[in-house]
């Protein structure tokens, strides 16, 4: 069930709702009593995950993150091979 933002034009005062998305919107004021109550126009809600936190890498799977992990590390034992590998450049 949605949250909805309302306002009274009568007092000016703010508040939110909890209810449901078939539910007729409420026309009385929790402060004033008077019929003034319309609801406000709002940007949506989104998706809200609530906890420690969420990320895109949280369930990735152990053989990914040990193949991340070997990509980001640099190659090891290639400097030598690199330079002897027939440029025409040693001297004889």
């Amino acid at each position: 069930m949605p949250t909805y933002d309302y306002i009274c034009d009568a007092c000016g005062h703010v508040w939110e709702e909890f209810q449901s998305i078939t539910a007729e919107p409420t026309s009385k004021c929790p402060e004033c009593k008077k019929k003034k109550a319309r609801r406000r126009i709002g940007p949506g809600a989104g998706i809200i995950f609530k906890g420690s936190g969420f990320y895109q890498t949280d369930y990735r799977s152990d053989s990914y993150k040990k193949a991340a992990e070997s990509d980001s590390k640099p190659a090891s034992g290639g400097g030598g091979d690199s330079k002897s590998s027939g440029s025409g450049d040693s001297k004889k």
